[in-house]
């Protein structure tokens, strides 16, 4: 347990939502002096835009309530133009090149724990904090990084911070989080990851808070649930091309290879008997190269390669190396061999073949409890 500074101050990151919500009322708890922002990340600006159901302005009447509930100070604040910049613009330019990109670890690494950070610093804040399912922690002889041989340790000191998994395995987020750095996990609070969301929910009854019945928020990060393919379209038109089996037989027609994912099954316009599923996109050639059924074995593969590698501990671990991994968010964490191929890239093998790898999606390392990197599947 970290020693408090009764007179150090946390801005929060107040999303409307009850898990920002008790992040305020824990750190009122334990003596700091708290402040909000709420993020103002999103405005429709076109009828395609629109299309994202952006709920801000319902969540931001929400951190109002609980802010007023607590007595603490909240500021509106708008980072729209960092958000459409290095979020909005990587999302339309994965897709275009082919891949699925998961805007929410951009939104994590370049919104919150930047452009956030800096401005929450910026305001005499000695750290930020949020509702996360994560924790951290101060390397010590209780907690050590190794290779499963045990007979190497990463290259870390006694000064580094870790980045853990959340205490209830079903709500852990540290998925979200790999891309953050040792600066910038050192001015992070995340005071819900030690408990599970029923306890977040009863504390939040407890202190009758608005938000105590509020349902989890759904969709992208700031944004909201997506008619994906339609919002894309205004940037990336439509082009018919061919639906192809993996034996190459024509069984049909898309609007574009970009608007799919690999695993797809639904909105491929092939129907009939046993489903299909997306395993391949001929970018070339605007081909959607498609299995039947969900255990084809064109569906499955047991290495990837991943490129823009970020270790937490801003030091590169010795390999091969030896943990387990996630290629997506809600998957049980799988047994894996990382080797190195370049500065930038590695290789991961896994010990099970793995279902619709997906390139733009991120592969994210752990041993155990920790959050080790990850990087971007190509």
């Amino acid at each position: 347990m970290n020693i408090i500074n009764k007179k150090e101050k946390v801005i929060v990151a107040l999303s409307g939502g009850v898990d920002s919500s008790v992040t305020c009322v824990l750190l009122k708890e334990q003596g700091y002096e708290v402040e909000a922002v709420f993020m103002k990340n999103w405005t429709p600006q076109s009828e395609a835009e629109g299309l994202l159901m952006c709920p801000f302005l319902a969540d931001e009447k929400d951190a109002r309530l609980v802010a007023s509930q607590l007595g603490i100070k909240l500021s509106v604040v708008s980072f729209e133009k960092e958000y459409r910049s290095q979020v909005v613009e990587y999302l339309f330019k994965e897709y275009q090149e082919g891949r699925t990109p998961n805007p929410d670890i951009l939104c994590n690494s370049r919104i919150k724990f930047k452009v956030f950070l800096e401005k929450a610093l910026s305001r005499g804040a000695d750290f930020v904090a949020t509702g996360h399912y994560v924790r951290k922690s101060v390397i010590s002889n209780q907690i050590s990084v190794i290779r499963e041989n045990k007979n190497h340790r990463l290259p870390i000191t006694d000064s580094r911070l870790l980045l853990l998994r959340g205490i209830d395995p079903d709500k852990d987020q540290s998925y979200f989080l790999y891309q953050i750095t040792q600066e910038q996990l050192a001015k992070c609070l995340f005071p819900i990851g030690e408990y599970h969301k029923t306890q977040v929910r009863e504390l939040a009854k407890k202190f009758g808070l608005a938000t105590q019945a509020k349902k989890d928020s759904q969709g992208i990060c700031f944004v909201g649930e997506v008619q994906i393919k339609e919002f894309l379209k205004q940037r990336i038109k439509p082009q018919v091309g061919d639906v192809v089996t993996v034996d190459g037989k024509k069984i049909g027609e898309h609007e574009g290879v970009w608007y799919y994912t690999i695993g797809q099954r639904k909105g491929i316009g092939v129907g009939g008997g046993i489903p299909y599923y997306v395993v391949e996109k001929d970018l070339s050639n605007n081909r959607l190269i498609v299995a039947r059924g969900d255990n084809d074995k064109s569906l499955f593969k047991n290495e990837l390669i991943a490129d823009e590698v970020h270790w937490i501990l801003g030091a590169k671990p010795e390999f091969p190396l030896k943990c387990s991994a996630k290629i997506r968010y809600r998957q049980k964490n799988q047994e894996c061999t990382v080797e190195k191929i370049n500065q930038t890239q590695v290789k991961v093998t896994f010990k099970e073949k793995q279902r619709a790898i997906t390139p733009g999606q991120f592969v994210v390392f752990y041993q155990d409890q920790v959050v080790l990197g990850g990087g971007k599947i190509l």
